[in-house]
């Protein structure tokens, strides 16, 4: 039985124009939240909209970042969106923090 004391994780893929590569990281991030067993739900946006949103965790690249430890967010970077192992060691990092 599912623990519903658990809050479900707002994670948020961010790319460029909010499209192709975006799709891309979400697809990965999903699969990686599935084999973890990760309560989270996942959304695509692009960085001028994603700086406005009310999320647990951002996920996009190096590039894009700044934009949100600047406001406080919580934030991973990955180098290769298709690579599934890269994004659970990262997400693995920030959920031990939690």
């Amino acid at each position: 039985m599912e623990d519903k004391s658990k809050k479900k994780l707002k994670i948020l893929a961010v790319c460029g124009m909010g499209l192709g590569s975006g799709l891309v990281l979400k697809m990965t991030l999903e699969k990686a939240i599935k084999e973890m067993g990760v309560n989270a739900s996942v959304e695509v946006a692009d960085v001028a909209s994603a700086t406005s949103m009310d999320v647990d965790l951002v996920v996009t690249s190096f590039e894009f970042a700044k934009s949100f430890t600047q406001k406080g967010i919580k934030v991973i970077t990955i180098k290769n969106y298709t690579d599934v192992n890269e994004m659970k060691e990262k997400l693995q990092d920030i959920l031990k923090e939690n």
